[in-house]
C-alpha cells in the first residue's frame, strides 16, 4: 500500500510542474501587459526583468504554502489517507476545471480553483467524518474562520482593485495629461519618488521582513526603522529620477520595467502555492507517514499544523520552470490579450459582444455623469476635459496604452498583491491585475461611447468566469473526493487515468484553436504595422480572402437549403440556419477589424478603394440576408410536411442550381486569386440568367392562375419565393464581383450612366 500512495505523491508532483506550465502560460500575460502594451521595451527585455521578479519571488514565498497543509483543513483531525484523497481530488480538480474553461473558453483563476477545491474537498471529507463520528464538528475539521477571510480578500480585492484603479489613473492623468512630456519638470521626480518608494516598500521592507532568509534581530531592525527607511528612499527616488529625467532617460519607462519586475515578483511570491503547494504538502505528509510505519488509516497528520519549510532547491527548481514556461509558451508569447483589448486607448478588436446588463450598466452611468456635469461649475469641467484632450497623446504606433497607465498599472497592481502575500490572504493575481487596468482605462476615458457596452460585456464575462470557477471548484472536488473515499484506491486510480485523458484531449484542443486563432494573429500584425503601405497590402489579402470565402460559403449554403427542400431534411435546414447566423456574426467581426485597418493605408488609396471597400462588405452581408429570407419560409414548409415541389418545378430548380453553381464559382475563382479576365463575360451570363428569371417567375404566375401543376397554393408560393430570392442571389453576385474587381484596382470605374444601367 505504501507504494501506491509513493505513486499517488509521484503523481502530485507530475501535475505540479505541468500546472506550473499551463498557469503561467495563462497568468505572465497579467504582468507582461503593461510593459508590451505601451512598447516600454522589446519583449525580451521586458522577458529578462519578469524572469528576476519571477525568480526572486519564487524563493519568499515559503510562507504561503500553509494554505495547503492548514489553511482550510484541520490536518491534525485526518488520518494520512483522508488527507490524501483531499489532495489528489483538489489537483484533479484544478485539471478538470482548466479542460472545461479552456474548451468553453471562459476566464479562470488558479488561486480561486485552489481555494474553492480545498474548501470543497473538506468540506465533503468533514461531513463524510461526522456522519461516522458525531462527536466530531465542522469546526474541528475545517478552519471556517480562515476560509472565510480568504473568501473576503478574494471578493473584496476585485472591487479595492478597480476603485484604486480609478481614482490612481485619474489623479495621474489630471497632473500629467496625456501629453505627459510637457509635464514632467515639477512632477517627475515626485512621481518616481513615490513609484519607487511604494515598490521599495512592499517589496524589500515587508518582503524582506517576512522572509526566513534573514535573522530576527535584521527582522526587528527593519520594523523599528521603517519610516526612515521609505523617507530615505523617497529622497533618493526622488533625486535618481530628477537626475534621470534630465539626462533624457524616460523615468516612466524604468517604472514600468521596475513594476514588471514587481508584478512578477509578487505574482510568484502570491501564486506559486497555487501549483506546487497542494503537492509538496502530500510529499510532506508522505514523508510523515513513511517514517511512522503506521496504518495508512491511523495515522493522523499533526506534522501538517507546522509552519511549511520547502526546501530552497524546490522553490528555485519551481521558479526556472516557470521562467521557462514564461519563455518557450505559445501561449505566453502572444501579449496582447484580453486586458490589453478591453483597455486599449483608442478603438481596437472588440473581443465581446454586447450584453443587455452591459447596456443598462452604460446607460445607468451615463445617466448619473450628465447629472454629475449639470452640477459641475462649466469652467472647472472644461479645464478638466483639457486635461483629458487626446490632441497631443504621446502614444507610439502600434501600443495599446502610453507609458503613464502602464505605469500606474502595474505600480498599484503589485503594491496590492504585495500587501495580500504579506497578510498571507492568496488574492486572485489575474483579477487584481485585470481590475486595476479596466479601472484606469474607465479613468482615462478610454471607453468611449462606441466601445463602452463591449469592454462592459468582457468586464462582466471576467467576473463571471470567476464565480463559475468558484462553484465548479467547489462541487467539483467535493463530488471526486466523495468518490475516492468510498472507492478506495480504485477510485484513485481511475481519477489519474482520466486526468492523464483530459490532459492529451485539452492539448489537442488548442493545438486546434490555434489553428483557428491565426486570422486573429494576422490581423494583429496587420494593426501593429508602421508601413501604411504594408497595411494596405495585407488589408487587400485580408479581404480577398474573406469575400471568396463568402462567396464559397454562400453557394454552400444555397445548395444545402434547396438540398433540405427536395430531400424534406429539417435537420440540414436547421444546421444551415445555425451556419448563417455564426457567419452573420464573424462578417461583423471582419467588417471592423477591416475598417480599423483601412484607416491605417495611405490616404489617397483609402479615398479611392473606401467606397468599393463598402459595397462589397455589404453583399457579403446581403448573401446572409437573402438566404435567410429563403430558408425561413422553406423551414416552415418542411416543418409542417406540405407538399413537395411538383416535378416541372423540380426540373426547373434543378437546371436553375447547376447555372447558379457554375456562376458563383467563376467569381469565387476571381475574387480569390484576384486575376479578374472573364469580368465582364461573368457579368452578362449573370444579367441573362436574371432575365431568364423574369421570364420564369412570369411563367409560374400563369401557372398559378391556371391552378395547373403547383402543388397546391402554398408550395406554389413557396416556389415564386425561391425564384425571387435566386434572382437576388445572382444580382449580389454581380455587386460583389464588381465592388471586389475594383476595390483591387483590376477594373476602371464605368460612367455614372454605365454604372446605373448595369445596375
Amino acid at each position: 500500500m505504501e507504494t501506491v500512495y509513493l505513486a499517488i505523491v509521484v503523481f502530485l508532483l507530475v501535475l505540479a510542474v505541468f500546472g506550473l506550465f499551463v498557469g503561467v502560460s495563462n497568468d505572465a500575460v497579467n504582468f507582461l501587459n503593461s510593459a508590451v502594451g505601451a512598447r516600454a521595451a522589446g519583449f525580451r527585455t521586458v522577458l529578462i526583468f519578469a524572469s528576476a521578479g519571477v525568480l526572486i519571488g519564487a524563493m519568499m514565498s515559503a510562507g504561503m504554502m500553509d494554505l495547503a497543509r492548514h489553511g482550510i483543513m484541520r490536518p491534525d483531525n485526518y488520518s494520512f489517507h483522508e488527507v490524501m484523497i483531499i489532495f489528489l481530488a483538489v489537483m484533479v480538480t484544478n485539471v478538470i476545471v482548466l479542460d472545461m474553461f479552456n474548451t468553453l473558453g471562459l476566464p479562470t483563476s488558479s488561486t480561486v480553483s485552489l481555494v474553492f477545491g480545498l474548501l470543497g474537498g473538506t468540506f465533503a471529507m468533514a461531513v463524510l467524518k461526522m456522519m461516522s463520528d458525531p462527536s466530531l464538528s465542522l469546526d474541528m475539521l475545517l478552519n471556517s474562520d480562515k476560509a472565510l477571510s480568504v473568501i473576503i480578500a478574494i471578493f473584496v480585492s476585485v472591487a479595492i482593485a478597480f476603485v484604486c484603479g480609478v481614482i490612481v489613473q485619474w489623479v495621474a492623468r489630471i497632473v500629467f495629461t496625456f501629453g505627459y512630456k510637457r509635464h514632467l519638470r515639477y512632477t517627475i521626480a515626485i512621481f518616481g519618488g513615490m513609484a519607487f518608494t511604494l515598490l521599495a516598500y512592499f517589496i524589500f521592507i515587508k518582503g524582506l521582513s517576512g522572509s526566513p532568509f534573514i535573522s530576527d534581530n535584521q527582522r526587528l531592525w527593519i520594523t523599528d526603522h521603517t519610516p526612515e527607511l521609505l523617507f530615505a528612499c523617497f529622497v533618493g527616488s526622488a533625486i535618481v529620477a530628477e537626475v534621470l529625467h534630465l539626462l533624457c532617460i524616460d523615468v516612466f519607462r524604468v517604472v514600468v520595467l521596475m513594476g514588471t519586475f514587481a508584478l512578477a515578483m509578487a505574482f510568484a511570491g502570491n501564486d506559486l502555492v497555487n501549483f506546487i503547494g497542494v503537492p509538496m504538502a502530500g510529499l510532506d505528509s508522505y514523508t510523515s507517514y513513511a517514517a511512522s510505519g503506521m496504518p495508512a488509516d491511523d495515522f493522523m497528520m499533526h506534522s501538517l499544523m507546522a509552519s511549511a519549510n520547502t526546501p530552497l532547491p524546490y522553490l528555485m527548481a519551481a521558479g526556472i520552470v516557470m521562467i521557462v514556461a514564461m519563455a518557450t509558451s505559445r501561449k505566453a508569447q502572444n501579449v496582447i490579450k484580453t486586458s490589453v483589448d478591453l483597455s486599449r486607448q483608442d478603438e481596437g478588436d472588440e473581443m465581446f459582444g454586447s450584453s443587455r446588463a452591459a447596456r443598462s450598466i452604460v446607460r445607468s452611468v451615463q445617466s448619473v455623469v450628465t447629472t454629475v456635469g449639470a452640477v459641475v461649475p462649466p469652467r472647472a469641467a472644461a479645464w478638466i476635459d483639457s486635461r483629458f484632450s487626446k490632441s497631443d497623446a504621446v502614444l507610439p504606433r502600434g501600443a495599446a496604452f502610453d507609458m503613464v497607465r502602464a505605469a500606474i498599472n502595474l505600480v498599484l497592481a503589485a503594491a496590492l498583491i504585495v500587501i495580500g502575500t504579506n497578510l498571507r490572504l492568496p488574492l486572485s493575481t489575474t483579477y487584481v491585475t485585470f481590475m486595476v487596468a479596466m479601472g484606469s482605462s474607465l479613468a482615462d476615458r478610454a471607453w468611449g461611447r462606441e466601445s463602452a457596452v463591449f469592454r462592459v460585456t468582457g468586464v462582466l464575462s471576467v467576473i463571471g468566469g470567476w464565480f463559475i470557477t468558484a462553484g465548479a471548484a467547489f462541487a467539483i472536488c467535493g463530488v471526486v473526493c466523495t468518490v475516492m473515499n468510498f472507492g478506495g484506491i480504485v477510485a484513485m486510480l481511475f481519477f489519474i487515468g482520466m486526468v492523464v485523458f483530459m490532459l492529451v484531449r485539452s492539448n489537442r484542443i488548442y493545438r486546434n484553436k490555434e489553428a483557428e486563432e491565426k486570422e486573429a494573429n494576422q490581423f494583429e500584425l496587420m494593426m501593429q504595422s508602421a508601413d501604411p503601405l504594408m497595411v494596405w497590402d495585407m488589408l487587400r489579402k485580408h479581404v480577398s480572402r474573406t469575400q471568396s470565402f463568402v462567396c464559397r460559403f454562400a453557394l454552400t449554403q444555397f445548395d444545402n437549403v434547396l438540398d433540405g427542400l427536395v430531400g424534406e431534411r429539417l435537420s440540414l435546414l436547421s444546421h444551415a440556419r445555425k451556419e448563417l447566423d455564426a457567419e452573420q456574426e464573424m462578417l461583423t467581426k471582419f467588417r471592423r477589424k477591416e475598417m480599423l485597418a483601412l484607416r491605417r493605408v495611405p490616404a489617397e488609396v483609402a479615398l479611392e478603394r473606401n467606397t468599393w471597400y463598402h459595397m462589397g462588405a455589404d453583399s457579403d452581408r446581403q448573401f446572409i440576408y437573402c438566404l435567410r429570407r429563403m430558408l425561413d419560409p422553406i423551414h416552415e414548409h418542411v416543418d409542417n410536411n406540405f407538399s413537395p415541389l411538383p416535378d416541372e418545378c423540380l426540373e426547373e430548380l434543378t437546371q436553375l442550381r447547376r447555372r447558379v453553381s457554375e456562376l458563383m464559382s467563376r467569381s469565387e475563382a476571381m475574387l480569390s486569386t484576384g486575376r479578374f479576365d472573364e469580368y465582364k463575360d461573368i457579368l452578362a451570363d449573370a444579367g441573362r440568367l436574371k432575365d431568364e428569371l423574369g421570364t420564369m417567375r412570369k411563367r409560374h404566375y400563369d401557372r398559378m392562375q391556371n391552378d395547373s401543376g403547383t402543388g397546391g397554393l402554398k408550395t406554389a408560393l413557396l416556389y415564386l419565393n425561391i425564384l425571387q430570392e435566386v434572382r437576388e442571389f445572382v444580382s449580389i453576385m454581380r455587386h460583389q464581383l464588381r465592388a471586389g474587381a475594383r476595390f483591387y484596382g483590376q477594373v476602371r470605374s464605368d460612367s455614372p450612366n454605365k454604372e446605373k444601367a448595369a445596375r
